[in-house]
């Protein structure tokens, strides 16, 4: 591992954990807003419900940004961080400063926002 890809992975790793850390505080605080009953309106477009369906999208997204965040911690524990999953080069250090839970390279990226059957590796 190269000098500047240590000290990335270093800063990274406290960057992902503090991420983490603040990302499930939102988490829990959007899931406990969720559980409160709402009254349905029986007119249609009842902004209660519009609102709880945007905030269960943003739910989705943040889990997901979670997944994304506990893969790259897990990446740096087994010692494969800066490594792209797909074609098994090293990931650009200006890539993983910029975006600390790149799992793929910009090319191999690239190739897979091309194809548009292979959605599993969109990071």
């Amino acid at each position: 591992m190269g000098t500047r890809l240590a000290e990335i992975t270093k800063t990274n790793k406290i960057k992902l954990q503090e991420e983490r850390k603040e990302l499930l505080k939102d988490i829990a605080a959007l899931q406990e807003r969720l559980h409160t009953e709402v009254d349905v309106d029986e007119e249609e477009g009842d902004p209660e419900l519009h609102e709880r369906d945007k905030a269960v999208t943003l739910l989705r997204a943040m889990e997901k940004r979670l997944d994304s965040i506990d893969a790259a911690l897990e990446s740096i524990k087994r010692g494969t961080y800066g490594i792209c999953e797909r074609c098994g080069k090293p990931i650009d250090p200006a890539r993983l400063e910029v975006f600390p839970e790149a799992r793929l390279c910009l090319k191999c990226q690239e190739e897979i926002e091309r194809s548009p059957s292979s959605i599993r590796y969109r990071i």
